[in-house]
């Protein structure tokens, strides 16, 4: 049996004409950079995600770069970000010329510690991301503490939580902003590129929507510096395709999720973590052993594709070697970048294809 990490073709093929007839609306109206479907889309997104409000980007790297301009962070500011992360959540300093200071992450959850926090913030700390990675919220209200002490910015990388939620609140108004992806392998995923920025701050907002086009208000009257940011109409379109299967397709990863986390029995394997505050909407499922590269070999050999996410620590990364961390300093961002594996949890997954998985993990070294 052959059980692929990611196979879009299968996600694809049963909405290819609905998504093909989405697209000839769009040419039929013209809307290709912003208008009507991107305004639907966030419109629809924002009420789905049960947040206030979105504004619509070209890429949740660009949604973190915005908000970082927005809030006035630049050059000798500090921004925390987890150690433990995919790279464009320290975008959000390079971008404006502050420094990433880096920290490590909770165990369990593999999200920013909170207790890693304080130890890290100086007079020039101006802002604090928070990565809700996986699919998993991080422990906000501790975080949250911490900042509105210190009248420090939080932001919420989500753009792998999609309708993921922390004690019953949606993620992505919680802290001051936040950014979501639409890459086509996210939870919701587009046809290519896509992003977007929530918040319950409307001049932040405001400020966004006329940063993401060329800072411009009016046309040809420029208000700031700005960017070509702006979201696609065809991408939106295929969104909106997308967005109402969106909560069935979560249930589906939560449900293949629990099938392995009561199937898969190797006693060298941990599985993610079950936290009190927030329900993964499992964008991953992440498991973790000590002969990793083996593990994945040998799934391989068995038809079964898997996935290292990731394989490096952002300290360790070539690109911030100007900073001077170095290996040791992260410790538990680095056992898991060592030992993690991603498990195929795509909702187009049968049930035979999950059992299978189980079974021929169970066997791993046997």
């Amino acid at each position: 049996m052959k059980v692929p990490f990611i196979d879009l073709k299968r996600a694809h093929e049963p909405i290819k004409a609905e998504l093909l007839q989405a697209f000839a609306n769009t040419i039929d109206h013209g809307g290709f950079c912003l208008g009507e479907d991107v305004e639907r889309f966030e419109t629809d997104f924002a009420k789905a995600q049960g947040v206030s409000r979105c504004v619509g980007l070209g890429s949740g790297t660009e949604a973190l770069h915005l908000i970082a301009t927005a809030m006035g962070i630049g050059r000798g500011d500090e921004v925390i970000v987890p150690a433990f992360t995919f790279i464009a959540s320290a975008w959000f300093a390079q971008y404006v010329g502050a420094r990433p200071v880096f920290a490590d992450i909770d165990p369990e959850s593999y999200t920013l510690n909170p207790d890693c926090i304080e130890p890290l913030i100086t007079s020039n700390t101006k802002a604090i991301v928070v990565t809700h990675l996986f699919g998993q919220s991080a422990d906000m209200d501790p975080i949250l503490e911490i900042a509105r002490s210190r009248n420090i910015k939080v932001v919420e990388d989500a753009a792998q939580a999609h309708l993921a939620a922390y004690r019953g609140k949606p993620v992505g108004e919680i802290g001051d902003a936040g950014a979501f992806s639409f890459y086509p392998t996210k939870n919701l995923g587009g046809l290519g590129e896509g992003g977007c920025v929530t918040s319950n701050d409307s001049a932040l907002l405001d400020q966004i929507e006329i940063l993401r086009a060329h800072g411009s208000k009016e046309r040809y009257l420029n208000h700031y510096v700005g960017y070509n940011n702006r979201m696609e109409g065809l991408q939106a379109a295929s969104l909106n395709v997308k967005l109402p299967q969106l909560a069935e397709k979560t249930q589906r990863r939560q449900f293949i999720a629990n099938r392995y986390r009561s199937g898969i029995g190797h006693p060298q394997i941990k599985l993610p973590a079950v936290v009190d505050w927030g329900e993964s909407v499992f964008h991953m499922f992440t498991v973790q052993h000590s002969e990793r590269d083996q593990l994945k070999t040998y799934l391989a050999d068995n038809g079964i594709g898997s996935d290292i996410v990731y394989p490096y620590p952002l300290h360790l990364q070539p690109c911030f070697s100007h900073l001077n961390y170095e290996e040791g300093d992260f410790p538990v961002a680095e056992m898991l970048a060592r030992q993690c594996l991603s498990l195929p949890i795509v909702p187009e997954l049968t049930n035979e294809e999950v059992d299978y998985v189980i079974e021929t993990i169970n066997r791993f070294g046997g």
